[in-house]
């Protein structure tokens, strides 16, 4: 089982950036694939990026954010970071990271654990 915590949020102008990261517990941290999602307020939860296990060789993201957003992980940490640059009004929400076993996933549901999320809101 793994715990997460998400930091870094915060008020950022449009075209600002902002380092999010996700701590993980816990000693098997590189055998899990690992995402980052966030909400709009009124809207579902959406992908944003997802890294493979181990070397986080693989990356993915949503079109929305490709080529402003960057995932990474480092394993002698226990961390996942998501680099936003560019950011976007649009970009506003609360950012959820997700841990798996097994393949990087865009899929929500086949996360088994979460953290409580970080709030980015994007002024315009």
């Amino acid at each position: 089982q793994v715990q997460l915590e998400e930091s870094g949020g915060g008020l950022v102008q449009a075209g600002g950036s902002l380092r999010l990261s996700c701590a993980a517990s816990g000693r098997t941290f590189s055998s899990y694939a690992m995402g980052w999602f966030r909400q709009a307020p009124g809207k579902e939860r959406e992908f944003v990026a997802a890294i493979s296990w181990w070397s986080g060789s693989h990356t993915y993201y949503a079109d929305s954010v490709k080529g402003r957003f960057t995932i990474s992980r480092d394993n002698a940490k226990n961390t996942m970071f998501l680099q936003m640059n560019s950011l976007k009004p649009e970009d506003t929400a609360v950012y959820y990271c997700a841990a798996r076993h097994g393949a990087s996933s865009d899929y929500e549901s086949s996360y088994n654990y979460w953290g409580q999320g970080t709030q980015v809101t994007v002024s315009s």
